[in-house]
C-alpha cells in the first residue's frame, strides 16, 4: 500500500512536468552522514564559500558538485580535496565509504553524540556504503554501520526519478536542522529506520523551492498507551521539510512531524495523515506525536565569509494561533569556513523547555530502540524525564604546515534544575534529581596515505550522573583512487574553470547602541486578572550582518539584547529585511524568536517595523539613526515550579511592546 502510494504520487509528478523532462536531470547519491567527519566538515565549509544556505542533510552529490566551482575561487586547496573525494562518485559502480575503528575506553558508559547510538565502551565500529547506477534515472546503493550489540543497514536503499523529484525507498537517513552537532527534530543520534521519502535535489522555480516528504516505521514499543489501554507496536513517522530560497545566501524552511499509530486502536489511515498533519489543533493532539520547527540559513559573503543559521521548533502548539509553537526549542549557530589560511570555527548553542523527547501516549517519547530522534543532549537524563536543557558546542578546524586535519571539539551540557519530570501528564511533582552538567572534549587528527586516511581520536568527559569516560581510537578509511570515468587530468584537478568572481554583495556588519521604552502584559492563568506594567525606558544593544539582494534591497540577520521589566529579552531574527530609498531614509521589516529571561526562560515570536535615517552623522559616516516597533505575542513559559498557579491553564503568558530608537555604526 505504502509503496503503491508514492509510486502514483511520483507518476502524477511526471505528467505534471512532462515538458522539463527533456531537461531533468537524473538521481544523485547521498554523501555519508557522520561517518566521515573530518571530510564532511570540508563539504561544509565549500557549501558555505560557495553560497549554497542549505537547511537539511545529507547532501546530494550533485549538489557539492555544482557548489565547487564557486569555491575554489575562494579556496582552492579545499575545493580540490573534496573535488577529489567525490570523484568516487562519478563512477557506473564504486564503493564510496569503508572505515574501520579500534578503540580503548574507561569509565561510564555513554551514548556518543550523533553516532547512530554508538556508546563510548564499545571497543570497535566498521561501516561502509557501495553503489551501482546502470543509468542517470536508477540507483542501488548497500550500506551497513556495525559496532559492539548492533548492527544496522544504514544507506542501504533504492533510488529512481530526477532532480525534482526522486524517491529513495531504504535505510536512508533525515537530518532536518541546518545545525552541524544539535538537529532538535530528526538527527543521526538514533539508528536510521527504514523509510520511503520523495524530494528534490536541484531547486525549483524563482524561488528556490525545495521540499521533503518521508514514511519512516519507527522501532517497536511496548508502551504506547491509548483511551487507558496500554498496547505494543511499531508506531509509524511521516515528515516533511519545504523551503525556499529566493536570493542567493538566504534559505527559509518549514519542518513537520508526526508520531502516529502503532498501538491497539489508534488511527492509521491514508486519510488520518493527509487529513491531521498539517492541523496542529487537530485529531493528533490526542491522536498523535507532533513536532514542528521554523529553520534559517544567512551565508554572509565578506572578506571574512560566514554562514548564520537558526531552528525553532515547537513539541506542541502554544494558545493564539497554530503558527505559535510550544514547549519550545532554539538553536542558533555560526560558522567560519575560512579564518586565514589555516583555521576554520563553528559555535553552536540550543535551549529546549520541558517536554521535549516524552509523550501521553508513546510514553517512550520520540525515539528509536530507545534513543531520542533530535539532539544528542536529550539522552543524557533520566529516560522518560521530561526536563528542558541547554547545550553548547565550539568546534575549531587547523590545517597545519605538515599536512592532514586537526579538529578539536567541545560539548557541554546543563539540564534545568527544577523538579524532574511534568505533573501533568508523566511523573508525579517531585525535587530535581541531581544532574551534573555534562561535557566532552575530543581531538582528531586525519590525514590521507596512498588511497586511504588514516586518523586518530582522544575523547574524555563527564556525564549528567558525574561519572567520568574516556576514550582513544585509531581509524582508518578508504580514501579513493584516480580512477575514473570522466575526463580529466589522474588527481580530479579540472582547473579553474566555471569558477566566478567573489563577490561582497553589498555585505556590512554593524553594532547597534540604544534605548527601548516597553511594556508587557502578564496572564498566568485564565481566571486570573491580567497584569500590566508601566512604560518603562531600559537600554538596548544588538549586532548583526546583512547583504544586498538588489539594488534597493537588503537581508540579513541580527541578535538584540533589551531590558524589559527587569528581566532581559533576547531577540533572534532570522528575517530582516530592509528597503533603502533615493536618499537617507530606509524602511525594514523583520521577524524572529524572543526568549524572555524570567523565573524558567519564555519563548514565542516577535515581528516588527522600523525607519532608519541612514548616514547622520556625515562626517564620520557609517552611523545610522534607527527607530524600531517590536511585538511578541503570547511569550510562555510552563508552569513547573512549586510557585506557579496550578489551573486551567498550564502556560503564563507574557505580550511585549517595545519601541527603540538607537545608533547603528556600520563595518
Amino acid at each position: 500500500m505504502l509503496r503503491a502510494y508514492f509510486s502514483k504520487g511520483l507518476l502524477l509528478c511526471a505528467f505534471a512536468a512532462a515538458p522539463l523532462l527533456a531537461r531533468a536531470g537524473g538521481v544523485s547519491n547521498y554523501l555519508p552522514l557522520n561517518l566521515e567527519p573530518e571530510m564532511e566538515r570540508q563539504i561544509e565549509r565549500v557549501l558555505i564559500l560557495a553560497d549554497e544556505p542549505i537547511l537539511k542533510r545529507p547532501f546530494a552529490v550533485e549538489l557539492v558538485e555544482d557548489a565547487l566551482p564557486q569555491a575554489c575561487e575562494i579556496d582552492k586547496p579545499l575545493c580540490e580535496r573534496v573535488r577529489r573525494y567525490l570523484e568516487r562518485y562519478s563512477r557506473d559502480y564504486a564503493v564510496t565509504h569503508a572505515s574501520a575503528t579500534a578503540s580503548k575506553s574507561k569509565g561510564a558508559d555513554t551514548v556518543l553524540p550523533n553516532d547512530y547510538g554508538l556508546t563510548s565502551r564499545s571497543d570497535w565500529e566498521l561501516s561502509g556504503q557501495a553503489y551501482i547506477q546502470p543509468n542517470d534515472y536508477f540507483l542501488a546503493s548497500a550500506g551497513a554501520i556495525a559496532y559492539s550489540g548492533r548492527t544496522q543497514a544504514t544507506g542501504s536503499m533504492l533510488s529512481l526519478g530526477f532532480s525534482w523529484a526522486q524517491l529513495d525507498v531504504g535505510y536512508r537517513d533525515h537530518w532536518l536542522s541546518p545545525m552541524t552537532d544539535s538537529s532538535t527534530l530528526l538527527s543521526t543520534e538514533a539508528p536510521t529506520m527504514p523509510s520511503v521519502t520523495l524530494s528534490n535535489y536541484e531547486p525549483i522555480t524563482r524561488l528556490g523551492f525545495q521540499y521533503e516528504f518521508f514514511l519512516a516505521r519507527m522501532s517497536r514499543s511496548d508502551h504506547i498507551l491509548y483511551d487507558g489501554v496500554e498496547s505494543s507496536g511499531s508506531p509509524r513517522l511521516f515528515g516533511a521539510q519545504l523551503s525556499i530560497e529566493p536570493f542567493p545566501g538566504w534559505s527559509l524552511g518549514v519542518n513537520r512531524l508526526l508520531q502516529y499509530g502503532g498501538g491497539l486502536g489508534m488511527p492509521t489511515s491514508t486519510h488520518f495523515l493527509l487529513t491531521d498533519f498539517f492541523k496542529p489543533s487537530g485529531l493528533n493532539q490526542s491522536q498523535g506525536n507532533q513536532q514542528a520547527s521554523y529553520v534559517s540559513r544567512f551565508i554572509f559573503p565578506g572578506k571574512t565569509p560566514f554562514a548564520v543559521y537558526a531552528q525553532y521548533a515547537g513539541e506542541d502548539n502554544s494558545d493564539g494561533g497554530s503558527y505559535l509553537l510550544g514547549n519550545a526549542a532554539l538553536s542558533v549557530g555560526i560558522d567560519f569556513p575560512h579564518l586565514g589560511p589555516y583555521f576554520d570555527a563553528t559555535y553552536e548553542i540550543s535551549e529546549w523547555q520541558n517536554i521535549w523527547y516524552v509523550h501521553n501516549i508513546y510514553l517512550d517519547g520520540m525515539t528509536n530502540d530507545g534513543l531520542v530522534l533530535g539532539n544528542w543532549g536529550a539522552d543524557q537524563r533520566n529516560f522518560g524525564d521530561g526536563v528542558g536543557a541547554r547545550s553548547q558546542m565550539l568546534r575549531v578546524g587547523w590545517v597545519p604546515d605538515f599536512g592532514g586535519y586537526l579538529e578539536e571539539r567541545v560539548r557541554t551540557l546543563a539540564n534545568q534544575t527544577y523538579f524532574g519530570g511534568d505533573s501533568r501528564v508523566y511523573l508525579p511533582q517531585n525535587p530535581a534529581y541531581p544532574y551534573h552538567h555534562y561535557y566532552d572534549f575530543t581531538l582528531r587528527y586525519s590525514r590521507p596515505w596512498k588511497d586511504l586516511t588514516l586518523g586518530g581520536e582522544v575523547m574524555a568527559g563527564r556525564d549528567v550522573d558525574g561519572k567520568s569516560f574516556s576514550r582513544i581510537a585509531g581509524f582508518v578509511r578508504y580514501g579513493g583512487d584516480s580512477r575514473t570515468r570522466d575526463e580529466g587530468s589522474p588527481d580530479g584537478d579540472s582547473g579553474d574553470e566555471g569558477a566566478t568572481t567573489h563577490d561582497a554583495h553589498g555585505a556590512e556588519t554593524f553594532v547597534d547602541a540604544g534605548l527601548n521604552a516597553n511594556q508587557v502584559r502578564i496572564s498566568p492563568e485564565k481566571l486570573v486578572p491580567v497584569i500590566i506594567t508601566p512604560w518603562a525606558i531600559d537600554p538596548h544593544f544588538g549586532l548583526g550582518a546583512r547583504r544586498a539582494v538588489t539594488d534597493q534591497a537588503d537581508l540579513g540577520v541580527r541578535v538584540e539584547v533589551d531590558e524589559v521589566a527587569g528581566h532581559s529579552l533576547i531577540g533572534v531574527r532570522p528575517l530582516d529585511w530592509r528597503y533603502r530609498f533615493n536618499g537617507p531614509v530606509a524602511l525594514s521589516l523583520f521577524a524572529g524568536v524572543a526568549r524572555y529571561n524570567v523565573a524558567t526562560p519564555a519563548y514565542s515570536e516577535f515581528a516588527g517595523a522600523g525607519v532608519q535615517w541612514r548616514n547622520v552623522l556625515p562626517r564620520w559616516g557609517r552611523w545610522d539613526l534607527n527607530l524600531d516597533y517590536k511585538y511578541a505575542q503570547n511569550v510562555a513559559r510552563d508552569h513547573v515550579l512549586a510557585s506557579d498557579i496550578q489551573g486551567s491553564r498550564p502556560d503564563t503568558f507574557y505580550k511585549i511592546e517595545t519601541l527603540s530608537l538607537y545608533i547603528s555604526r556600520r563595518f
